[in-house]
């Protein structure tokens, strides 16, 4: 069972910045991860994903301000967002796919508010 914590989430103003953090356990491969997020009565959403060979792909939303990485030990994925609006409010979830199962994390809360 592949476990996913997150962590990084909390509140800021507009134009502030944010990391999240998703740490996995480091007997697991994961080579394909992303960044999901959700609000209240709508659908989870991709925003950033990367996968093995470090191609990554942004929603629409996060192009330009947000960046997902990798740390080289392979099992921290890391959401670096930059010049958040009030829309990115939401709940993040790290998610995984591994033998075709999709891999999810409890979520941290990011709030965006003056």
């Amino acid at each position: 069972q592949v476990k996913l914590v997150e962590s990084g989430g909390g509140s800021v103003q507009p134009g502030g910045s944010l990391t999240l953090s998703c740490t996995f356990g480091s007997q697991w491969r994961l080579n394909d991860m992303a960044w999901y997020r959700q609000t209240p009565g709508q659908q989870r959403e991709l925003v950033a994903r990367i996968v093995d060979n470090g191609v990554t792909t942004y929603a629409d939303s996060a192009k330009g301000r947000f960046t997902i990485s990798r740390e080289p030990a392979r099992n921290i994925l890391y959401l670096q967002m930059n010049l958040l609006k009030t829309e990115d409010t939401a709940v993040y979830y790290c998610n995984a796919v591994r033998a075709a199962i999709n891999y999810w994390g409890q979520g941290t809360q990011v709030t965006v508010s003056s």
